[in-house]
């Protein structure tokens, strides 16, 4: 068993980069938050050596401050920065942010570390489902969702369960807390004959290769977008998944998969890499799916999100997130028999359990698979061709026999020049976005949100009528050479 570290030492680990990392509390700034230093070495000896100086060289060790009277608040803004900060993802750690500093620190953040109860945890989970939203409350009620109380109990059990560890309390109070039942949102699955329409449609729109990869192949929807054509063999088949791409600070951001498990090589279909082949000549970029605004540059996760709702929209088919295309693939795999561990690595999972746990989906075509076999097993019945119904009185039809449906794909149209643009986010709330040109050269674009399609256009097109005005007042501005009026005007405007 490792050595853990005294209090006061400061903390020490690898880093993916795979140098070590030292890292320790040097002073505390006027609110009395901890201010920390770090450093790097390539081994572990030189890292505990060169934090040592370090320590040496700020007066000692300055972690007087960390002692059971302590602040909750100081405590966990300690343990984030210098336990749990250095280790997480940008995206990670805005989720972090989000639940310690909006949430946790305001409603706990100045009881004693020594004197949080069970009791208070309570009331906190409580005052969160009842009013803890903070933003859009007109849209989705006062209170937060079960999820983030999850997430605000593992952020503070987790730290405290580093001051248990540390010896700053005796008992972790997290132990007694209840919390609301782990709801999970039910995966939707694409009929075939709604996969049919759905590739259809997408060949019209330019996106069939895209999605046909991402249905044969089950990929996250940041591994797909970051493929590049020298990951694909184009004779044996064989696809590497070695990076993913993700926003985070407004930036597209490429990097290594969290897991091992994550880094792949899967086999692709003949027929499939004879249509990346093809699909290979049209594309001038090193990258499989490159941004069509961008240049060098993957196409934006956001931008792959919405062309899919539109898209599924234009087929006539239910709305579906992008992981539920990597839910169509599990169950398309598994009514085709293939093993679980198999089918494990092919989705990166670390392990079949993970699998089993998350894809629990079963179709009428595996009740009838299972019910067939146990009939045969304990009955001894021979076995048919096809079976006239289930109990459900479902007709059994397979891939061969399924007629395919006559689809002609939606041509679309567009919206005139300076009408904006209009998009469903979900089934209760649309939102429209104007982004005209200002006189200081730059698009500064509004949004606006409405329940219904129809409310929102006309919300937009009062919004594009004040819009309009505002610009036309900071050109006359301009024109008049009162430019800084103008420029005043423009970003007064561009703040609301």
């Amino acid at each position: 068993m490792a050595k853990r570290r005294k209090r006061g030492e400061g903390s020490v680990h690898l880093r993916k980069d795979g140098r070590w990392e030292g890292r320790v509390v040097i002073g505390y700034d006027d609110k009395g938050l901890p201010v920390t230093k770090n450093v790097l070495a390539k081994a572990k000896t030189e890292c505990v050596a060169k934090l040592k100086k370090l320590q040496e060289a700020c007066g000692g060790k300055p972690n007087e401050k960390l002692c059971p009277d302590m602040a909750f608040g100081d405590w966990l803004e300690f343990w984030y920065q210098n336990y749990s900060k250095p280790k997480l993802r940008p995206t990670t750690q805005a989720s972090y942010e989000g639940a310690i500093y909006k949430h946790i620190i305001p409603a706990l953040g100045k009881i004693p570390l020594s004197e949080l109860t069970s009791n208070h945890l309570q009331q906190f989970y409580s005052m969160l489902k009842k009013e803890g939203r903070l933003i859009r409350t007109e849209l989705y009620g006062e209170g937060v969702s079960d999820r983030m109380v999850w997430l605000c109990h593992a952020r503070i059990k987790t730290a405290l369960d580093r001051a248990v560890q540390d010896g700053l309390i005796r008992v972790n109070p997290t132990i007694d807390c209840k919390l609301p039942s782990k709801s999970t949102k039910e995966m939707q699955v694409l009929t075939r004959d709604e996969m049919q329409r759905f590739l259809i449609q997408a060949k019209e729109e330019g996106y069939y290769e895209l999605f046909l990869l991402e249905l044969a192949t089950g990929l996250r929807r940041g591994e797909i977008l970051a493929l590049q054509w020298d990951d694909l063999d184009f004779n044996t088949g064989a696809l590497r998944i070695q990076r993913q791409v993700y926003r985070a600070n407004g930036e597209l951001v490429v990097s290594t998969p969290k897991t091992k498990a994550s880094l792949r090589t899967i086999i692709l279909p003949p027929a499939l890499v004879e249509v990346l082949q093809e699909y290979r000549q049209q594309v001038d970029s090193h990258w499989m799916f490159p941004s069509p605004v961008k240049e060098d540059s993957p196409l934006d996760p956001a931008t792959c999100r919405k062309r899919l709702q539109t898209i599924l929209d234009h087929a006539g088919c239910k709305r579906v997130r992008f992981h539920d295309l990597r839910h169509v693939f599990v169950t398309t795999a598994l009514e085709s028999g293939m093993d679980i561990k198999t089918l494990s690595t092919i989705i990166g999972h670390v392990s079949a359990a993970t699998t089993l746990n998350i894809y629990t989906h079963v179709t009428d075509a595996m009740r009838q698979t299972a019910a067939a076999k146990i009939d045969r097993g304990i009955g001894k019945r021979e076995p048919q061709d096809e079976l006239s119904s289930d109990n459900a009185g479902l007709p059994t039809q397979t891939p061969e026999t399924h007629p395919r449906a006559a689809f002609e794909p939606y041509k679309g149209k567009k919206r005139k020049a300076g009408t904006g643009c209009v998009t469903q986010i979900n089934d209760h709330l649309w939102e429209g976005r104007y982004s005209p040109q200002w006189p200081d050269g730059k698009r500064h674009p509004r949004n606006i949100y409405a329940h219904t399609e129809s409310e929102c256009e006309k919300k937009l097109a009062e919004l594009i009528r004040q819009m309009k005005a505002e610009i036309a007042e900071a050109k006359q501005l301009a024109a008049a050479g009162r430019w800084e009026e103008a420029m005043a005007l423009t970003v007064s405007k561009r703040r609301e």
